[in-house]
C-alpha cells in the first residue's frame, strides 16, 4: 500500500453540536450517591442526557432495562454483582476474550472457569461448557466475538436444566442479530462496549441491557456507589441486597450525548462494515489452505474482526511470517492469533479456600503450588499456529483500497502456498 488505512470514525458535526448543547447548559452531571430527597429520581439515575440516552437503547434494541456506564468493564463488574454470588462460586467463560471478562469475576472473589472455542465461529465450545458445569456454577458468560452471536439455543437449554444466568458480552457485536433478536438481548443480562475502536463509541463507557427488573436494580445501585441502598430501599423490594458494594462506573452527560447520536447511526455503520467483509470475502474465497468462516443462517455478523485460518497441512510457511509480510507490505490491518486467557499467569494456577470458604494462595513450605487449568487444544492451536484477523472495525475502507488490499494478499498468499 501507498498510503495508509484511515482510522474508522463516526463522530461528525452533529456529535459536536450535542457535546456543545451539554456545555452551554453546564450541567456535566446529575449523579449523586449521597442520601437526599432526589436520591431516586435524576440524582440516582443520572442527568437528561443519561434518561434519553437510556430510553433510545431500550427502544433501539426492544429490552426493558437499560443502564450506560463509563465503560463495559465497569458494565461486567456491575453485571456480576448483580448476580448475589458469593465467594469461590464458578462463572464459566471461553478464553478467547479480553482480560476484563475474568477480571470482573475475580472483582467478586469468584472464579473464571475457562472453556475451549468454537473453531467455526470462534465463541465458547458448548461441549466443553457442559463438562466444565460443577456444583459450584452459578453463570455462564457467552462472549459474542468478532461480529458474531454465541450459540445461545444451547445455552438457554444448559441455562434452564442447570439453573445458570447467562450473560452476554456483545462488546465486539453490537447490533448484529440471532434468530431475528439482537445478541446481548436473548441472556440473562448483557451489553455493549462504547470505547473508540467499536461500532460506535462515546471514547469510553458501555451498555448493560436486560428484561430483568431485579439485575436492573442491582446494577444501578452498583454504578452509582450504593451506599444509601438501606436508606433509601423500601421493604416492598424483593430482592437480597447483601453484597451491595458500589462504585463510580457513572457516565456523564457529554458521553450520553454523544452516544445518542452514535445510535442513530449504527445500521449506517453496521451496513457499511458488512459490505466491506462482503467484498473483501469475495476477493479471498477460493484461496488454497484458507478458510473463511461463514456466519450461521438466521444469524448476522456486525464484523468487527474478519476471521481466517490457515490450514498448516497445505501452508508450511509459519503464520506469524505471513503476518509480518502482509504488515511490511502496508497491510497493518492484519494480525497474528488473539488471546488465550487461561495461559496468563493470574489464571494458570488453581485457587484453593480456607477454612472461612474465602480463596486464599495454597503454599507448601513457603511457596506457592501451581494447577494448570488444564489445556484448551483449539484455542491454543489457532492463536500459536493458523488464526489471522483483519480489524475490519478499526479503519476505514473504500473500493480502491479493498482492491489493493485482496491484491497485496493474494501476492504474499501464492509465494506461501
Amino acid at each position: 500500500m501507498n498510503k495508509k488505512f484511515r482510522f474508522f470514525s463516526t463522530i461528525d458535526k452533529k456529535e459536536i453540536i450535542a457535546v456543545n448543547r451539554v456545555l452551554k447548559n453546564k450541567k456535566l452531571s446529575s449523579f449523586v450517591a449521597s442520601k437526599n430527597k432526589d436520591f431516586t429520581g435524576s440524582s440516582h439515575n443520572g442527568g437528561r442526557k443519561i434518561l434519553e440516552f437510556e430510553n433510545k437503547i431500550c427502544k433501539f434494541f426492544n429490552v426493558k432495562y437499560s443502564l450506560v456506564v463509563n465503560s463495559w468493564t465497569s458494565g461486567l463488574v456491575c453485571i456480576v454483582g448483580s448476580l448475589q454470588l458469593e465467594p469461590g462460586d464458578e462463572i464459566i467463560l471461553p478464553t478467547w476474550t479480553m482480560s476484563a471478562c475474568a477480571s470482573a469475576i475475580l472483582h467478586w472473589n469468584c472464579i473464571p472457569v475457562f472453556v475451549d472455542i468454537d473453531k467455526d465461529n470462534f465463541c465458547l465450545d458448548i461441549k466443553d461448557v457442559k463438562k466444565k458445569i460443577s456444583k459450584k456454577t452459578k453463570a455462564i458468560m457467552a462472549v459474542d466475538i468478532f461480529g458474531q452471536s454465541a450459540n445461545y439455543s444451547e445455552l438457554n437449554k444448559i441455562s434452564k436444566k442447570y439453573n445458570l444466568k447467562i450473560i452476554s458480552d456483545t462488546a465486539q457485536a453490537i447490533g448484529s442479530k440471532y434468530k431475528g433478536k439482537f445478541s446481548g438481548t436473548v441472556s440473562d443480562i448483557g451489553g455493549f462496549s462504547l470505547n473508540h475502536h467499536k461500532h460506535i463509541q462515546t471514547g469510553e463507557g458501555g451498555i448493560i441491557v436486560t428484561n430483568n427488573k431485579n439485575l436492573y436494580e442491582k446494577c444501578k445501585l452498583i454504578r452509582n456507589h450504593a451506599e444509601v441502598t438501606i436508606g433509601n430501599v423500601k421493604s416492598k423490594k424483593k430482592f437480597l441486597l447483601s453484597n451491595m458494594i458500589g462504585e463510580n462506573y457513572r457516565m456523564g452527560e457529554i458521553e450520553a450525548a454523544i452516544g445518542i447520536e452514535q445510535l442513530k447511526k449504527l445500521k449506517k455503520i453496521i451496513k457499511n462494515r458488512q459490505s466491506v467483509a462482503k467484498k473483501i470475502i469475495s476477493g479471498l474465497r477460493g484461496l488454497k489452505g484458507l478458510k473463511i468462516p461463514s456466519t450461521e443462517i438466521n444469524n448476522t455478523n456486525s464484523y468487527y474482526v474478519l476471521p481466517l485460518v490457515m490450514d498448516n497441512k497445505i501452508i508450511k510457511t509459519k503464520r506469524d511470517e505471513i503476518v509480518k509480510s502482509l504488515n511490511e507490505l502496508g497491510l497493518k490491518c492484519f494480525f497474528g492469533g488473539y488471546v488465550n486467557l487461561h495461559r496468563l499467569p493470574t489464571f494458570e494456577h488453581k485457587i484453593a479456600y480456607g477454612k472461612n470458604g474465602l480463596p486464599w494462595n495454597l503454599t507448601q513450605n513457603g511457596k506457592n503450588i501451581r494447577y494448570k487449568n488444564g489445556s484448551l487444544p483449539i484455542a491454543e492451536y489457532l492463536h500459536d499456529n493458523s488464526f489471522i484477523g483483519l480489524e475490519i472495525c478499526m479503519y476505514e475502507f473504500n473500493n480502491k483500497e479493498i482492491s489493493e488490499l485482496i491484491k497485496i494478499f493474494k501476492k504474499v498468499w501464492d509465494k506461501v502456498v
